[in-house]
């Protein structure tokens, strides 16, 4: 496929916006993709709603020497976003740079490659990333997917993301009583024990003001149903989104319930916590041999393939709650989630013949 062709391909599937909210669109995301990867098996799997498709050569699906994974859901953006434009080496567009460009690539490569090489590859296309990933690259692990290594195709710039921190959303809930505004003595503030609770958790974790491998507690969102400006809340709610290196010994390894223990030493009086989930870090051992090998590829295109470690979780982690090393590699760009989201053009090519030259010394 040339460049021309490679980029109106990347253009008609910026153009889907493949959002959760979007059923219809996620589907045809990855039919399209499930198109350019050309003649091969393919499994289907659905699960809370969200598509997902499997893909290989043969009859019978192997357990797989490599797999390829790639998301095609993105964040809700302005509809001016999903008209791609380019400006110099730059597309921009929703999923540029997260990371339908790389996942493009990574369909592109399977066609090339899958039917030639002397090990079963397979490539995994979900939907359900930006949400969580549990009912793409999980449910079909646990409908027996499984895979010696796994290339996840997440924007890296050609580094390598053997590293990436873990996760817990909790909810905290805080009771009182209800009084007219003007008789605080008579009621008890829910609200204000819920500030309470968050400074003293944001105390224990302050707000990060530059890039730190530390734990840190984004308080998402704060509410109370009480709607009378004259009156005192009987309730109040938060969201918190709680993201810690395997280094955390108060996190890291350890079961909910001791999780939910040391969140709860930080509760006022009428608050309590709930977890809605947990996920541990993400790591895959420096020396294995395939992480040389792609170092050694992407060095090869002129790039460092240095070791990243990243702050925001992602579906290498169902795999490396399994004993599987994932790794995430990519093209370069920036602003993925944002107005100006886009993929540097410059790296498509050194990243198409460094994932190609990867498969091919794969042992």
């Amino acid at each position: 496929m040339s460049t021309a062709e490679f980029l109106d391909a990347a253009g008609d599937l910026l153009a889907i916006p493949s959002t959760a909210d979007r059923p219809e669109q996620l589907r045809q995301a990855l039919e399209f993709a499930v198109r350019a990867a050309g003649p091969a098996t393919v499994e289907w799997f659905e699960s809370g709603g969200k598509p997902s498709a499997l893909l290989y050569h043969g009859s019978t699906r192997p357990a797989f020497r490599a797999l390829l994974n790639a998301h095609l859901d993105v964040v809700p953006a302005a509809p001016e976003q999903f008209r791609p434009r380019r400006e110099g080496d730059r597309l921009y567009a929703r999923g540029a740079h997260d990371m339908k460009v790389s996942a493009l690539l990574e369909v592109l490569t399977f066609r090339e490659l899958a039917g030639s090489l002397p090990y079963p590859l397979g490539l995994q296309l979900v939907t359900d990333e930006e949400v969580g990933g549990r009912h793409g690259t999980r449910y079909q692990l646990e409908q027996g997917v499984s895979a010696a290594f796994v290339l996840i195709g997440e924007n890296s710039n050609l580094d390598i993301v053997a590293d990436s921190k873990g996760l817990v959303h909790a909810w905290l809930h805080a009771t009182g009583r209800a009084a007219h505004g003007a008789y605080p003595w008579l009621g008890s503030n829910a609200l204000v024990s819920l500030i309470g609770t968050v400074n003293n958790l944001l105390a224990r974790y302050p707000v990060v003001r530059e890039e730190a491998w530390r734990t840190t507690v984004n308080v998402a969102r704060m509410d109370t149903t009480n709607r009378a400006v004259n009156q005192i809340p009987a309730d109040a709610s938060a969201w918190l989104d709680i993201r810690f290196p395997p280094e955390d010994a108060d996190f890291s390894g350890q079961p909910e319930s001791r999780i939910l223990a040391h969140l709860s030493q930080f509760c006022e009086p009428g608050v309590t916590v709930t977890i809605d989930h947990t996920d541990p870090p993400h790591h895959a051992d420096h020396e294995l041999p395939e992480l040389k090998q792609l170092r050694q590829a992407a060095r090869a295109q002129g790039y460092l393939g240095n070791f990243l470690r990243k702050h925001g979780a992602a579906d290498g982690r169902f795999y490396s709650q399994r004993g599987i090393p994932a790794v995430a590699f990519g093209v370069g760009g920036a602003g993925q989630h944002g107005p100006e989201e886009y993929a540097d053009l410059t790296t498509v090519e050194p990243y198409r013949r460094a994932l190609a030259e990867f498969l091919r010394d794969l042992s």
